[in-house]
Parts: C-alpha cells; structure tokens; sequence
C-alpha cells in the first residue's frame, strides 16, 4: 500500500497545485520511484490511498500496467491519517501482511528483506534509519534481537514497513495515525525493525526537495 493522502503543507504554494508524491524529481514523480521498487521487489498489487487533489493521480499512473503493477485506489473523502487509510482500504488488501510505502519519500534500499514472513505472534516490521538532522530524536529503539523498543538509542522510522491486518485492527478509530498502533504493538514486543543505512529522503520541505533533486540529477 502507497500512503499518498497527505495534504503537503510544508510544501506550499508548490502542493496547492500538485499532491506532494506527484511531485517530481529525477525525471519521476516521487511515487514512481516507489512503484519501480515495488515492481522490482516483486510484488504485483498495489493500492494508493487518496484525499488531496486526488483527481490527478489515476491520469498519471493510471492501472499501474506501464509499471508491470495492478494498481487500485482508495479515495477518502475525508481524511482518515496513515492508520485509518490502511483500515479503510483492508478489503483491498487482503488478510495477509502487506507492504506500507510512504509516497512522498525517497529511499535507496531494496525492499526485498523486509517482506520476509513475520514470526509468529508479530505484527509488523518497521525500516528504521539513523536520524536525520531534522529529526534528531528519532522514533524507536532497536536491539540486538531486531525488535523495537519505546526506549533506548532511537532512530528514525523510514515510512516503509511490512504490516499486519492485526496491527491496524488494534484501533477502534476511523481515523488515527499509525504511531498509536506502532506504540501498543512495540510495548508487547511485537514489532521488528531492520536497519537502513543508505540513503533516504522525507520530502518535507523545499530545502530537502532540493537536495534531493540535486542528487538524482
């Protein structure tokens, strides 16, 4: 699942015009560069969550064939944050643990190691980075045996994830965010964490889209 409903306002005026994971860089818009991840990972189905000028998203992406991908859409009429757009869109995704990609973010990593099956009695598990300078107190912990912590050396949660029908089903909210979630699920023990080390960009201000561009040339 692509998360792409988010409204950009650190973007502005530039997100007014254009959803943020349709903004460009490299000569791809942001989501595609996932698409092409996600196609090279091997997965085949894909949903998008939408709010936010959702009407240009299926003209540029369409079904997902020119990618290799089967893409379908999950528009919210209102805005549901990351937990409640994967809940409403449950029926799209089936009961088996799926990917969650933040669309508006880029990432040199191979998503392949993160979809190995989950143990028994996991929820999820999170790719985790070393802070960045803007986020430098980090999300979660990671010890020695790949599970996350609430305390401890925090690093930076990436976006990306593979993710349980169980974890979002831990909310009886329409509409919450998957911090809530990850939080009850890492206080059991119950989510893993892997470690990226390569580089990655939250294209959160125009500073980043920037430096981002500038290294994809």
């Amino acid at each position: 699942m692509l998360l792409a409903a988010g409204l950009g306002k650190r973007l502005r005026p530039l997100t007014e015009q254009v959803p943020k994971p349709l903004i460009e860089a490299g000569g791809l818009a942001l989501i595609e560069h996932q698409l092409k991840k996600i196609k090279s990972a091997g997965i085949s189905e894909v949903v998008i969550n939408t709010h936010h000028l959702a009407e240009q998203f299926e003209p540029r992406l369409g079904d997902g064939t020119r990618f290799g991908l089967s893409i379908q859409y999950s528009h919210e009429p209102d805005r549901l944050e990351t937990g409640g757009g994967i809940l409403r869109a449950l029926s799209l995704l089936g009961s088996s643990p799926f990917l969650v990609v933040s669309a508006d973010t880029y990432i040199d990593v191979d998503f392949i190691p993160l979809l190995v099956p989950l143990p028994r009695g996991f929820d999820g598990r999170l790719l985790m980075t070393n802070n960045p300078k803007h986020h430098p107190e980090g999300d979660f912990a990671l010890d020695a045996s790949g599970t996350l912590r609430l305390t401890g050396e925090k690093l930076t949660y990436t976006g990306i994830g593979l993710m349980s029908e169980s974890l979002v089903c831990r909310s009886s909210k329409t509409a919450f965010a998957l911090r809530e979630v990850f939080d009850e699920s890492i206080k059991e023990g119950a989510m893993q964490g892997l470690l990226h080390q390569g580089y990655w960009c939250d294209v959160g201000t125009p500073g980043r889209l920037a430096e981002l561009r500038q290294k994809l040339g």
